[in-house]
């Protein structure tokens, strides 16, 4: 999973400052990030947030088909990452819901939020997300993206903003 993340941030890179992806991470990177089924999300930066998406857009995740998007549905509001990795298993194995995660997040709250689900945040990794949580309470968004930036850089603080609950 991490090296997926990672391979996000490159690309995320790539992406923002319009260069071409050095030729070696081209050829490494996993099929699944470059194609997608037909009517279903490819494996971006931008992903869905489970306590507001639609249930027809839980739909563009591939492998879920109604009654997953049902079941994600079901659970809301989820407060943490374990509790939709906990909820899931129920229905699909691990494998199945890292799949998952690569299409959704739980909206992380900067006061709140477990040290997994801050570590959703791509280019974060475990140890660096407890170090954010360990920083609290955190006075606003910009300050917990301060605390980002300076465990794992500008990129992840990009990603940050992405995954952030309302204020």
């Amino acid at each position: 999973m991490k090296m997926i993340r990672l391979l996000f941030a490159a690309l995320f890179l790539t992406a923002v400052t319009g260069c071409a992806p050095a030729e070696d991470a081209a050829e490494n990177a996993p099929e699944t990030t470059t194609t997608a089924e037909a009517g279903k999300r490819a494996v971006t930066a931008e992903k869905i947030n489970l306590n507001e998406a639609p249930i027809e857009e839980f739909l563009t995740i591939p492998g879920v088909g109604d009654r997953m998007a049902r079941e994600f549905d079901e659970y809301r509001p989820y407060v943490s990452i374990a509790q939709f990795r906990r909820e899931m298993a129920k229905y699909v194995d691990e494998e199945t819901i890292a799949g998952y995660e690569d299409h959704v997040y739980v909206p992380i709250d900067i006061n709140a939020s477990d040290a997994a689900t801050v570590a959703q945040i791509l280019g974060l990794d475990e140890a660096g997300a407890e170090q954010v949580v360990a920083a609290r309470p955190y006075a606003d968004q910009a300050a917990f993206v301060a605390k980002v930036t300076e465990v794992a850089g500008g990129v992840s603080a990009q990603f940050a903003r992405l995954y952030l609950a309302a204020e």
